[in-house]
């Protein structure tokens, strides 16, 4: 089995994996080392403003020559002026991927200015909307994943969505070896996205505490916060989850719930964690692949043991 479609191919790359686009961890040294393995490197702009993006585009740039992308979080208020710096790099940045909403009003921009778009969807609805607008591919991502979280699983998501659409689709969530490359390819996916383990890589910049709690925690070690608010996001448990979590569900009991004070508590929390590695008001997002990851590599000991091990459970051959 051909393990890179021609999808995969036209993007330049030697591996079907996307490394996710995480907010404060996924920066330009990570995304550039990332893709000069290989891969495509993705740099996260979370909530971050447009000059914040635009220094790490710039390290990017600096450290590689090959394909790199960015994560849009559709939300942030600072949005419309990280897609303007996007559009103004639009000879250095190959495609992007958008999460927490629909990307369709800046479509036609990003088309003209020749980037791939690729949006995170957590469902077939939203991809068939997706495709419809005429996206480049989707990204079905299962709960599984860290971070912000749909309903679904992805084992039943991704299928699902492969079915239901005729563009490129690339599974997300739970996936952390070449067992789970392997078995997204068995289920229709192109290639598939990987956040959690590059938590861990040599070239990612997370506090030492933050990387540890990954490599420590096992199959059971993550909780979801925000279940009652209104927006998950599954992360490791620790002290500040488990404070979120308890807060969040006495709130929801009374007959008129604010849920502000809440709020305020995961305010800044992953950059705590990401920074300085509080285990007390930190955030250390990561997905339930965590019981899986047991080492610190380089990037591109990662991504050839990834592929390496689904290449040959496929019966296929790496480029």
């Amino acid at each position: 089995m051909e393990l890179l479609s021609p999808f995969f191919k036209s993007l330049g790359l030697r591996y079907p994996i996307f490394q996710g686009g995480m907010a404060w961890v996924a920066d330009g040294k990570l995304a550039a080392a990332v893709s000069n393995a290989g891969g495509m490197g993705i740099i996260g702009s979370g909530h971050a403003p447009a000059d914040v993006v635009q220094r790490e585009i710039e390290i990017a740039k600096s450290l590689t020559k090959r394909p790199f992308g960015i994560n849009v979080m559709l939300l942030s208020p600072h949005v419309k002026e990280v897609i303007k710096v996007i559009l103004a790099e639009k000879d250095s940045i190959a495609l992007v991927t958008t999460g927490a909403g629909n990307p369709s009003e800046y479509l036609a921009a990003f088309q003209q200015a020749g980037i791939r778009v690729i949006p995170v969807v957590p469902s077939t609805g939203m991809a068939r909307i997706m495709a419809r607008e005429g996206v480049d591919a989707v990204i079905a991502e299962g709960m599984e994943s860290g971070g912000h979280i749909g309903r679904m699983t992805t084992m039943a998501l991704v299928p699902q969505v492969v079915d239901a659409v005729d563009i490129p689709v690339i599974a997300a969530g739970g996936i952390g070896d070449g067992r789970g490359l392997a078995a997204s390819m068995m289920l229709g996916a192109q290639g598939v996205q990987m956040g959690t383990r590059f938590l861990v890589a040599e070239e990612c910049h997370i506090h030492p505490l933050y990387k540890e709690a990954v490599l420590k925690a096992k199959d059971i070690d993550t909780l979801v916060t925000g279940k009652y608010i209104g927006h998950p996001a599954r992360v490791l448990k620790n002290k500040m989850a488990v404070r979120f979590i308890r807060d969040e569900k006495i709130e929801a009991q009374k007959n008129d719930p604010d849920y502000a004070a809440v709020e305020e508590l995961g305010n800044g929390s992953l950059r705590r964690a990401v920074q300085t590695g509080d285990p007390e008001q930190g955030s250390y997002m990561a997905g339930e692949i965590s019981g899986l990851v047991n080492k610190i590599q380089p990037v591109a000991e990662i991504l050839q043991e990834v592929t390496d091990q689904a290449a040959a459970l496929l019966g296929g051959q790496e480029n």
